[in-house]
């Protein structure tokens, strides 16, 4: 038995753990209108035990569904315990989802009452329930202009609703539904993930027991709460007495970064893509000597081994780079960085390899909203990660692959169900208890865990040959020149790629060979640019079988994001809005008729 098993067993036992074993000054913490705010472990039991007698005073109770739309701040872990302690289910949304999403999920999950942060959140909310039939409850985090504030529930309640609200905890179970976490909806309609409090604490407990993160430690938080990865996280840093801290917003990371010096932080890959582009655009700034030494550096960072087996001279060239360059970027990351934790998408091995090298340890997991969300992760030590996988199976997870190369998962971090929806829970988790994630997969050493493709995500060309995506487009977008891309040739002849440019970076590029081409639309139709990136392209085909190479390109103007439709929320790519959004684009890739009336086709 785990040493947190006898006193945690619900998500809301995790801050009166934390008050016993580990009192925290600063458990909590978020910066609003340029101040931190701090609130330790004690301060964050009241707040929450106030929230909750309110919530009882109001009449909510065990089963209602309460929901948060917000950034991180603490009211959002104030508001997430004080609701799940009267038994409640939390059904956290995000502030960018459109309006018809919040419609179809207030109405699917039948909410009681909202959370949110901020005037434009509130008129958003307002309008959608002006189509709802029932009394929905809306309270503000900020101050907003004749809306309720979050602070009336805690006002509302007194002590004399404690022995109900300690009647209430006791009655709740470790396997009682605790939040429905509604999926990103990739294809199809989102479908609202039914996670126990078991579910969620299972994975926390597992994750004490491999990971080094402790109640010494300083986290910076950015990623989503309402995503699984970061709530699980946040849950975790609780439970081990961790010190939170918010980041203002994704504009200000790295101000905050620097301010908070923390020892740990969890990311997706996209940010360390983003990050690594700065520091590759600020080394191609530099000149002579500085610039070879800095070239040198990566160069030696890129041959580091996956299971960090290198003989004595390399190690010896690491420390000198280590010396020279990378120290800057650890100093860039607070200083006192320990280790990075990547997961909600495939992290390109390369960028692992580099930045575990430089001292800046990435351990890549891997898991879904469906398994709370940890199914596999890289550890710390020496000889328990594989870089460019995603690990090994947590302790009470047991992982195979079906004859498909399918990855299939078990253990009790898996969700109750889709809520409301039993044939979709049982296509998902068949009679005998495995999980089918969608993905598929292959062992590494006989025990690290690859994500090689998705299940729906892998096509047929017309040829009737296999191609998986997203190892092509991974290995593609180390072009300097490549900002995102996504392979296409399902039915078709030959895959293609729909490139959008790193135009920052061509833009210089461009002035450095004196090619007269500034606007995007100059850039994707530019001979030059695009014989340019093609030859990258042409250099990454050779990693890949003759049926699976690129043979055409077509340049976008417009990068993908979340807020314009082609991103989820964890910046994964999605697919098919973007093959609607491009439909006559890809026709005329493949009709040489209709592809002359197009210049940004290679």
């Amino acid at each position: 038995m785990t040493r947190t098993e006898k006193k945690v067993t619900r998500l809301f036992d995790v801050v009166p753990y934390q008050i016993e074993k580990y009192f925290n000054e600063d458990a909590l913490c978020d910066k609003i209108g340029g101040k931190w705010r701090k609130y330790n472990s004690k301060q964050i039991q009241e707040i929450v035990d106030k929230l909750s007698l309110g919530l009882i005073a109001k009449g909510y109770g065990k089963d209602d569904k309460i929901a948060i739309i917000s950034h991180n701040r603490v009211e959002w872990n104030f508001t997430d315990i004080a609701a799940l302690q009267i038994g409640a289910v939390v059904v956290p949304l995000y502030p960018n989802m459109s309006e018809e999403n919040y419609l179809y999920i207030f109405t699917d999950a039948h909410v009681k009452l909202i959370f949110v942060e901020n005037p434009e959140l509130y008129e958003k909310v307002q309008r959608v329930l002006e189509k709802i039939n029932w009394p929905v409850e809306v309270y503000t985090f900020d101050d907003v202009e004749n809306a309720k504030k979050w602070t009336e529930v805690s006002g509302a309640g007194n002590d004399s609703f404690r022995n109900k609200l300690d009647e209430i905890k006791k009655s709740i179970a470790a396997g009682d539904l605790a939040t429905i976490i509604y999926t990103s909806g990739t294809t199809g309609i989102p479908k609202g993930v039914m996670l126990s409090h078991n579910n969620i604490i299972s994975n926390i407990t597992d994750l004490i027991n491999i990971m080094p993160i402790a109640h010494e430690h300083r986290i910076i938080s950015f990623l989503p709460l309402c995503h699984i990865f970061e709530r699980t996280a946040s849950f975790y840093y609780l439970t081990v007495g961790a010190q939170i801290y918010y980041a203002e917003s994704v504009d200000k990371i790295g101000d905050n970064i620097r301010e908070v010096k923390p020892h740990f932080f969890t990311t997706v890959p996209r940010l360390i893509e983003k990050i690594f582009e700065r520091i590759m655009e600020k080394g191609r700034e530099l000149k002579g000597i500085k610039k070879a030494i800095f070239g040198w550096s990566l160069a030696v960072a890129n041959s580091y081994h996956p299971m960090g087996k290198n003989g004595w001279f390399y190690k010896f060239k690491l420390a000198v780079a280590r010396k020279l360059v990378f120290e800057k970027w650890i100093e860039a990351l607070g200083g006192e960085i320990v280790g990075i934790i990547s997961g909600a998408a495939s992290l390109q091995p390369r960028l692992a390899r580099i930045f575990t090298a430089a001292g800046i340890p990435i351990r890549e997991g891997y898991g879904l909203t469906e398994t709370s969300p940890v199914i596999t992760c890289n550890r710390f030590k020496d000889g328990e990660y594989y870089l460019g996988s995603v690990g090994l199976p947590l302790p009470r997870v047991e992982v195979k692959l079906s004859d498909q190369g399918e990855i299939l998962a078990k253990g009790p971090n898996v969700m109750l169900g889709y809520y409301q929806k039993p044939e979709e829970t049982g296509k998902a988790i068949d009679e005998d208890g495995w999980f089918h994630t969608g993905d598929i997969g292959e062992f590494v050493e006989g025990k690290f865990l690859k994500i090689t493709d998705r299940v729906k995500e892998v096509f047929k060309t017309s040829g009737g040959k296999f191609v998986a995506p997203l190892p092509i487009e991974n290995k593609m977008k180390e072009s300097n020149f490549i900002e995102q891309i996504m392979v296409i040739g399902e039915n078709r002849k030959f895959p293609a790629a729909i490139i959008v440019p790193n135009f920052k970076f061509i833009v210089k590029w461009c002035e450095k060979k004196c090619v007269e081409r500034k606007t995007r639309e100059e850039i994707i139709t530019s001979e030059v640019v695009k014989k340019r990136i093609w030859d990258d392209v042409q250099m990454y085909n050779k990693r890949f079988g003759k049926v699976q190479q690129v043979k055409k390109i077509a340049l976008v103007p417009d990068e993908w994001t979340v807020e314009t439709g082609e991103l989820t929320p964890t910046l994964k790519l999605k697919r098919r809005v973007l093959l609607k959004k491009y439909a006559d684009l890809i026709e005329a890739i493949y009709d040489p008729e209709k592809e002359r009336k197009y210049k940004n086709i290679l």
